[in-house]
């Protein structure tokens, strides 16, 4: 750990593997059982459109929330351990609220869908 603050008490005991893992169950999970169904309502032209389209947003969201880790120098800068954290450095104090707001309704659609599927 860093002499930063915000690591105080955080302990990242994450490796490789376990992360590909976390990336194999949730892939088999929804995205598996899922691509039958929406092929099937969306056709083979329309199909492999929105699933490439859902996959380059998804990298790309992926890889704004990633540059967000550190602020404001990629390498040096301060952690920001959580989403509301980031939030706060970028955005400022006012607009934590809403993107909270918006973040955690997000993943409560997430969960509702998952739940169904």
């Amino acid at each position: 750990m860093d002499d930063n603050p915000m690591n105080i008490g955080i302990e990242r005991r994450g490796t490789v593997l376990t992360a590909i893992w976390h990336v194999i169950t949730i892939l088999l999970g929804s995205g598996v059982l899922a691509l039958a169904w929406s092929f099937a309502q969306l056709g083979w032209v329309a199909g492999p459109i929105v699933l490439v389209s859902m996959a380059a947003l998804t990298y790309f969201t992926s890889a704004l929330l990633a540059d967000c880790y550190r602020y404001p120098d990629p390498v040096t800068g301060t952690v920001n351990p959580e989403y509301i954290d980031a939030v706060r450095c970028y955005l400022g104090p006012r607009n934590v609220f809403w993107c909270g707001f918006i973040q955690y309704a997000s993943i409560w659609a997430t969960l509702l869908g998952y739940t169904i599927t």
